[in-house]
């Protein structure tokens, strides 16, 4: 009685073939990203610190951002609104066009800042742009 099913038993078994998962690409792609996040981290930092901000603040949640609408000459209760969906993106788009202005660079730059800010941060950090506070 149990013979006739003993073929689909067998058919159940793992197999521990030595194949290709994958894995090998995941590897690397957690190594880019882990550099390109390091990459962008000393950027930010380059940034607060040509603005006469202190480098280490860029790596500290909510502050970095208290410290970015200083230098982008915006109040600090301004993070409140930062709070509000939709709303934030408006005004993280402003706050980077006058990020990108307090640099010298155009409004065109600071929408670049805000969607492709990895890299418009290194542009930024390492160009010649110098901080001039625009009021």
């Amino acid at each position: 009685m149990f013979a006739a099913y003993r073929p689909f038993a067998q058919a159940n078994q793992i197999n521990f073939d030595l194949q290709d998962t994958g894995t090998g690409g995941s590897v690397i792609f957690a190594i880019t990203e882990l550099a390109i996040i390091v990459f962008v981290i000393v950027a930010l930092w380059k940034v607060y610190a040509k603005a006469g901000e202190p480098g280490w603040a860029a790596i500290i949640p909510i502050y970095n951002i208290i410290v970015l609408l200083r230098i982008a000459g915006k109040p600090w209760w301004w993070i409140l609104l930062l709070l509000i969906p939709l709303v934030n993106i408006v005004i993280g788009i402003l706050v980077h066009i006058d990020v990108a202005k307090n640099f010298g660079q155009t409004a065109l730059f600071g929408i670049g800042l805000t969607f492709l800010g990895f890299i418009f941060y290194p542009i930024l950090a390492f160009g010649d742009a110098r901080y001039n506070k625009v009021v």
